[in-house]
């Protein structure tokens, strides 16, 4: 099948698409895809989530407008199912990839699930498809390993028997389908041609800007959008820390830094989680490996972010030193521990480094999260017996904590707000309180 036959198939809404990866990006994209009149399949290796798709059931959890009804509505309809059988995917026109890109230990990227995913698809790739790979992956990784292996498993030559592409995804947890319509993307093409196509599958729902261009911008332009976020909220966070010593108020301090033309300081915190920014780039900065480009300002940053957790362990220390107790004797109540509010996603969550550490330190700990099913409860009677609270995800259902029941609940009543969200008190009444990036005069 030739691009021109493949544009007219997408025009007509003819062709026939698979997701791979039915996640926090592909499940979503299927859907959207599905409901403009697409003959969806989804293909994902975890047996229960394609039970629930096939179900019409949302597998994801936490607050995620339209998802569910989506779901039901275009399974209901027949236009999505879900599968875990590679040979569901012979007959595919447009294959869109959408899998973890993790980086290891030593910050070098893992491509594990990326290269089972080709290896798979190779030996079924119908000729004359197009494959898009939505993952985040490290600037010349389509030249370099994406395109290798499809051509060595399929048998097939790339711009002749088949077509590639990269399109990032654009998106965050409690805001997926809003943000897939309305977010611009980056349409990657290892051809211009390629491109040319694939602006036209993605302009089926998206409203945003559509921009083509050669794979290698694709590759560096999401990387480094998620590279500049890590930097500039490290940045925030090392004003926060440097505020807490000399005795500011980095949120005051962030107020006035805004009202400067140009500037727009974001809000410090307790670390940076989720799957794309603490590994993104890091990824980019793969991309230069074996050049002479050094490399400085992400790896500084990385490790300020990646410190925060810590620093909230040691704001919880010496909040219980300054009352007689000892962390090592404490009892401590962490309130949330998904990487951002009103979501389940725990990926790369700073809670779960503050609890490694405090645990280490000899505390016991009580996590509760309304929306991860493993630390749900009533949140007052996980309190009872507590010596401390500390805030780390600022949930809707933190918004109007009850101070007041919370105190009589709490053996000592320290709290410890590391996000923020309490920042315009300056204090809580019958409570030690504490914010980050509040130092004391």
């Amino acid at each position: 099948m030739s691009l021109a036959s493949l544009k007219s198939k997408i025009k007509d809404q003819d062709a026939r698409l698979a997701v791979i990866g039915l996640g926090y990006v592909g499940l979503p994209v299927a859907c959207s895809f599905a409901e403009k009149g697409f003959d969806v399949l989804g293909v994902d290796i975890l047996e229960e989530r394609i039970k629930k798709i096939n179900q019409g059931i949302s597998p994801i959890e936490g607050k995620e407008p339209g998802l569910a009804e989506l779901i039901e509505k275009v399974v209901g309809g027949k236009l999505l199912r879900a599968s875990s059988d590679y040979a569901d995917l012979a007959d595919r026109d447009i294959i869109l990839i959408s899998v973890e890109t993790p980086v290891d230990d030593d910050n070098k990227p893992r491509y594990r699930a990326l290269e089972s995913v080709l290896r798979n698809l190779g030996p079924v790739l119908k000729e004359g498809a197009l494959v898009i790979i939505e993952s985040t992956i490290a600037p010349g990784t389509m030249k370099g390993l994406v395109a290798p292996i499809l051509e060595e498993t399929s048998g097939k030559s790339l711009n002749a028997n088949f077509y590639l592409g990269n399109c990032p995804e654009r998106v965050m947890p409690g805001r997926l389908l809003r943000n897939l319509r309305e977010m611009s993307r980056v349409v990657g093409g290892m051809s211009s041609e390629t491109a040319d196509v694939m602006t036209d599958l993605y302009a089926q729902f998206v409203e945003g800007d559509l921009d083509p261009t050669d794979s290698t911008t694709a590759e560096l332009v999401k990387t480094a959008e998620n590279a500049y976020r890590d930097v500039q909220i490290a940045f925030a966070n090392e004003v926060a820390l440097i505020s807490e010593a000399v005795g500011g108020d980095v949120w005051k301090v962030r107020e006035l830094v805004n009202k400067s033309p140009g500037r727009n300081m974001l809000l410090p915190g307790a670390g940076v989680g989720g799957h794309c920014i603490p590994k993104d780039g890091l990824l980019l900065a793969y991309g230069a490996e074996g050049t002479d480009v050094p490399i400085r300002l992400i790896p500084a940053a990385r490790e300020i972010n990646e410190y925060m957790p810590i620093h909230v362990a040691e704001m919880l220390e010496n909040a219980l030193g300054k009352l007689g107790k000892k962390l090592s004797e404490s009892r401590v109540l962490i309130l949330g521990y998904s990487y951002l509010e009103n979501s389940d996603d725990t990926r790369d969550t700073p809670s779960e480094k503050l609890v490694t550490d405090i645990e280490a330190r000899g505390a016991q700990v009580v996590v509760h999260d309304p929306y991860v099913l493993e630390y749900q409860g009533d949140l007052m009677s996980m309190a009872q017996g507590c010596d401390a609270a500390v805030l780390m995800v600022k949930h809707d259902e933190y918004l109007n904590l009850d101070f007041n029941q919370l105190a009589q609940q709490l053996r000592t009543d320290i709290f410890v707000d590391a996000r923020g969200l309490f920042a315009s008190q300056l204090e809580i009444p019958g409570f030690s309180f504490e914010v980050i990036g509040r130092g004391k005069h």
